[in-house]
């Protein structure tokens, strides 16, 4: 599975963090509902960030070989304040300094547990770049801020990341929703129309009868989505509507709709 640098994702888990603090920072109303996730207000979006990195950086820090239950991971719980932003803006900004510390120090091949079957910490510096990335979009449109582009390497990475984790759910919880796109002879394309030719970054994934496959490259399908790699690794996240300025549906509309609702999960 390739991925980027290590460090590089220590950077953008960085650099995401100071993101959610800029949104903290703006007067944003913390009991804002965030319409891509409900159930949640944006204070309690930004308290299961924070608790994510928080279990993620005593997983790394510790070499965890199990699972270990978020209740006993010291400060998960958020600030003990609520309505506060400048204590959840701190309480984050720790959380985030913590866990990328540890990820630095253990090293992309440090042994780690995780629910994905990749027992190392470049697995959790992988899947933290692209949850603060994804819950950074849901904090903006809490907020009302403007989504901003997301780097194209990290872009391009999180959807290679989506695609291995749908393929490992269809393999191993064979009940989930994802079990559904099993389809031979349809496909989905990807397309980022804005990015360099030299990232590759259109995808064709097929939906096999043993699971999707897929490869990067330009390639007819039953279906595909273009448009700017930001709006397409949002959309394809269900964090943008396919009818969102510079995105376009190319054919089977209802089966890139179809992909998206059985494709969601966490």
């Amino acid at each position: 599975m390739t991925r980027l640098p290590h460090d590089r994702y220590c950077d953008e888990i960085d650099r995401q963090v100071e993101r959610f603090r800029t949104v903290l920072a703006s007067g944003a109303d913390l009991s804002a509902t965030v319409p891509t996730c409900p159930d949640w207000t944006l204070e309690e979006l930004v308290l299961h960030v924070g608790e994510a990195l928080r279990w993620v950086d005593l997983l790394v820090r510790t070499r965890a070989r199990e699972d270990v239950p978020v209740a006993r991971v010291p400060g998960a719980s958020g600030p003990g304040v609520r309505g506060d932003a400048a204590a959840l803006e701190e309480w984050l900004a720790q959380s985030g300094a913590a866990v990328v510390a540890a990820l630095r120090e253990a090293g992309p091949t440090a042994p780690v547990w995780s629910w994905a079957g990749d027992f190392t910490a470049g697995f959790w510096a992988r899947r933290m770049t692209h949850e603060l990335v994804v819950h950074h979009a849901d904090a903006a449109l809490a907020a009302g801020h403007p989504l901003g582009t997301v780097p194209a390497d990290v872009a391009a990475d999180a959807v290679d990341e989506w695609l291995w984790i749908v393929r490992f759910v269809q393999r191993n919880l064979p009940d989930r929703p994802t079990g559904e796109l099993r389809l031979p002879g349809r496909s989905l394309h990807l397309h980022a129309t804005d990015a360099d030719p030299a990232l590759d970054a259109e995808w064709l994934i097929e939906l096999t009868e043993d699971g999707i496959a897929w490869r990067r490259g330009h390639a007819g399908a039953t279906v595909a989505l273009r448009g700017p790699l930001t709006s397409v690794l949002l959309a394809f996240y269900r964090r943008l509507p396919l009818d969102a300025p510079g995105l376009e549906v190319l054919g089977d509309r209802k089966l890139l709709e179809f992909w998206l609702e059985r494709a969601s999960f966490g």
